[in-house]
């Protein structure tokens, strides 16, 4: 089929195209047919040829030679002299152990440098290295013929925000100087997850989850879980918590930002929340923590007068270690060590500071609504008769006076002069709620901690699987 285009007419796209159209309306059977022919050819053609392509084996190799410019002898000696003065700097960490010298520290270290053993032996901010406590984490900078060329030890303070650091270094002339540091932690966040199998350390240990953390758990459910007492295998909790790191390196834990707790099937959840603005003497609003739905887990009264501890007995009757005879046990033993801080529960008036009878030292603390806690045995009293006192405040230190067999704090929650379980007193104190000004900025974290304690306890279903 031949297009109708004049021999006499420049061939320009528009007329092709025209002259398509044209055939097509005259002859659109034989059009279709040829088309058809077209792709069919094509579909055999194609379905034939593509298992005939050529193995690549057996293609032709070529070989390809492209001539290379040589270096000048001068940019060649420039590159020979900046590999002769690079060094290598070797990095090291070790933990100090009770045994070290400065020798045997350097030798774990890979380093054999008189010079800085002398300087670690005799520098006074140096020997901070091998002094107190073993465990600190040293870190060495060292060049490739272990030579010591830098030194670091961090540790924390009394302060959370910051830590201190030993810097010991080696200047151009090969003198060794020292100086201290201090340096801000770097905050990040941490999930856990963990399910109780025998007591709540035995899962924090389980998890590797910090000491800190379980302590922070016990005393943020207190008022809703009697951790000594009620705690039953397949419990299980969700955590996400602080760790304050110096350098990279964690230094340790701050504070518990959420948590969840599945006590017996019922769950109990926390955030940690502080209020913006400030109070009527101009100091920031203090924080709390608080359930997801806005209620303060603050309560009039904390449930304990020493942090969370093993208790040895009960609101109940026992046999007396000292008289020998069964004896209504109206109060609280906390088993603790000798020093322990022991503090008072909720605010209040020191009513009695001193030696009473069987108690040995005894503090007595006046509350409102005819309340009063006795904290006895203790090994010092830190407060004195009339004095005012705040809730969490240490008011002495546990021991063994009076009628104890051995350290322990022996407490005791009066009301109108009958003793009470320190647990259900606790528990029927009053709640305060998030300020009603602060509540926009307090739904929105909490929307927050609920996806994170969700990521939290996938941790564990992982693990367990």
């Amino acid at each position: 089929m031949r297009l109708p285009v004049a021999s006499h007419a420049p061939l320009t796209l528009s007329r092709v195209l025209s002259a398509i159209a044209d055939s097509l309306r005259r002859h659109p059977k034989r059009l279709t047919a040829s088309l058809a022919m077209l792709l069919l050819g094509t579909g055999v053609t194609a379905f034939g040829v593509a298992p005939l392509a050529p193995d690549a084996a057996d293609l032709p190799v070529r070989q390809v030679l492209e001539a290379i410019q040589p270096l000048s002898p001068q940019s060649a000696q420039a590159q020979m002299d900046a590999l002769a003065d690079f060094n290598f700097k070797l990095f090291r960490t070790e933990s100090t152990r009770s045994s070290d010298r400065a020798s045997t520290l350097l030798q774990r270290l890979n380093i054999d440098d008189t010079a800085a053993e002398v300087f670690l032996r005799t520098d006074p901010n140096a020997q901070l290295i091998l002094t107190g406590p073993p465990g600190k984490n040293v870190t060495a900078e060292a060049s490739e013929n272990q030579q010591l060329l830098k030194l670091s030890m961090r540790w924390p303070t009394d302060d959370e925000q910051v830590f201190k650091r030993l810097v010991v270094e080696r200047s151009s002339d090969g003198r060794f100087t020292s100086r201290i540091e201090t340096a801000p932690y770097t905050r990040s966040a941490r999930l856990a997850s963990a399910t109780i199998e025998t007591t709540l350390f035995a899962a924090i240990d389980d998890a590797r989850i910090p000491d800190g953390v379980g302590v922070q758990l016990a005393e943020i459910f207190s008022t809703d879980i009697d951790f000594r007492r009620a705690l039953r295998k397949g419990d299980r909790f969700n955590v996400v918590y602080e760790t304050l790191e110096a350098d990279g390196e964690t230094m340790r834990t701050g504070r518990v930002l959420s948590a969840e707790f599945v006590n017996e099937g019922k769950a109990y959840q926390a955030m940690w929340f502080q209020p913006p603005g400030q109070d009527a003497s101009g100091a920031p609003l203090k924080g709390g923590y608080y359930t997801l739905d806005g209620k303060s887990l603050r309560r009039a009264f904390l449930s304990s007068p020493v942090e969370f501890s093993r208790i040895s007995s009960g609101f109940s009757m026992r046999f007396h270690p000292v008289l020998q005879t069964w004896r209504a046990h109206n109060g609280t033993d906390f088993a603790a060590t000798t020093g322990t801080p022991a503090r008072t529960i909720g605010d209040g008036v020191v009513e009695f500071a001193g030696v009473q009878n069987g108690y040995g030292n005894v503090v007595f603390i006046k509350h409102r609504d005819n309340r009063e806690t006795v904290y006895a045995h203790l090994s010092k009293i830190n407060v004195q008769q009339g004095q005012t006192v705040s809730q969490g405040q240490t008011i002495g230190l546990v021991g063994s006076t009076g009628w104890a067999t051995g350290p322990h704090l022996h407490f005791e929650v009066r009301i109108n002069g009958v003793q009470q379980d320190p647990m259900t007193v606790a528990k029927q104190s009053d709640v305060v709620p998030v300020p009603a000004a602060a509540l926009p900025q307090f739904r929105q974290l909490a929307n927050g901690f609920r996806n994170q304690l969700q990521a939290a306890a996938t941790i564990d279903q992982t693990r367990a699987e």
